[in-house]
């Protein structure tokens, strides 16, 4: 005679299976509730750091207009850029480092600001997704998890699990699906409201008090001065010996191929004209926007400056510039611009450089994941 176990047992026998194949080191309970049989990666490159809800997320975050803005913050200090329709906002990558996530909204479009320190990445995200020809807008938050030390983020709705350098589900009911990148640019707090002055900033006032206490210092002393990124949460032997692990780098995209270049590089001339496949780009350089993984108080930081990425055709012309003196010049009229790639003198005055999509990250943790990227040589 055969016996059959009712459904929910074999759905709790899986799920505690598939559980157990995740890298726990700490061995925390696991309470996620994803469909860990749905995937497109193998559990144990997930790594179990902290328990779900350690990371308060940033939900319909507070601004402060300039005036504040400069009170809160000083002038050098970095922060993620994103403007829509001439609206722009900006989120401190500091505070990023205490939430990793903030689910906004700017001018109707349903954003996800992230940033994983551990990676130096800082991308922008749309949370609006189609799935299965359903429209859907979702909010996430830092699952607590990590692959190749990238934070793995999850949404809410199903706890599906989320590469947040890739933007991409790897694990659960959204297994496959993408997420839309917004355009954005990491530059200092004094540059962001230099072009936009009438622009708001993510305010120090977010309610987690805990956190607020924190704001200005950094937990991971010197990391972005270490050979290697923390070995608790990555294999020093996987690192790719091409560049140095905490080089950092910018990556563009074309036909589903990638091109990284190093501010190594791009700062060596201010700036890089380039071609890469289909497309004409232009890499600004500017020093005057420190590190936030150096000292411990951020406003002593060394100066890493900020790399900015454009595509170089304007008005179906294609520009080509040269740096001088922390100004960007365009050779055909000799118009100037700055490091958001706004012409403020000259001839081609007024005129805005469409940003290519592009994203920040220390070299070890982008070649991880995309080790076929094509690196620029000088």
């Amino acid at each position: 005679m055969k016996f059959k176990l009712p459904l929910i047992i074999l759905l709790f026998l899986s799920v505690t299976i598939a559980s157990a194949q995740f890298k726990n080191p700490k061995k925390l309970p696991f309470t996620w509730k994803t469909d860990t049989i749905n995937r497109s990666v193998d559990l144990s490159e997930i790594q179990i750091a902290l328990p779900k809800g350690s990371f308060p997320t940033l939900d319909k975050p507070k601004f402060v207009n300039k005036a504040e803005g400069l009170e809160m913050f000083f002038p050098k200090e970095p922060v993620i850029a994103v403007e829509i329709n001439g609206i722009a906002k900006a989120y401190s990558l500091n505070i990023l480092t205490m939430h990793e996530i903030a689910n906004d909204e700017l001018e109707g479009v349903p954003i996800l600001v992230t940033y994983c320190p551990l990676c130096n990445s800082g991308i922008v995200y749309n949370r609006k997704i189609n799935h299965q020809g359903v429209k859907e807008i979702l909010e996430f938050e830092a699952s607590g998890m990590l692959r190749n030390s990238d934070m793995v983020m999850l949404d809410r709705k199903t706890e599906t699990l989320w590469q947040q350098l890739l933007g991409e589900a790897i694990v659960g009911d959204y297994n496959g699906t993408e997420l839309d990148i917004i355009p954005s640019l990491i530059i200092s707090v004094e540059e962001f409201f230099k072009r936009y002055p009438e622009g708001k900033i993510l305010s120090k006032k977010t309610g987690f008090a805990s956190s607020e206490k924190n704001y200005g210092h950094n937990p991971y002393k010197k990391y972005d001065e270490k050979e290697n990124p923390i070995e608790y949460f990555f294999n020093s032997d996987k690192v790719d010996k091409r560049l140095p692990a905490m080089e950092r780098i910018v990556d563009i995209e074309s036909d589903g191929e990638y091109k990284v270049y190093t501010f190594t590089s791009v700062a060596k001339s201010g700036v890089i004209n380039d071609t890469f496949k289909n497309k004409n780009v232009v890499l600004f350089y500017k020093h005057g926007t420190i590190s936030i993984l150096d000292e411990n108080d951020i406003s002593a930081s060394k100066d890493v400056g900020s790399v900015t990425v454009f595509n170089a055709i304007i008005d179906n012309e294609q520009l080509s510039f040269k740096g001088e003196n922390n100004v960007f010049i365009d050779t055909k009229t000799e118009s100037k611009w700055d490091i958001t790639g706004y012409c403020y003198s000259g001839k081609l005055k007024g005129k805005q450089l469409k940003i290519e999509p592009h994203s920040n990250h220390f070299a070890f943790a982008w070649l991880a994941f995309n080790p076929e990227s094509e690196i620029y040589k000088e």
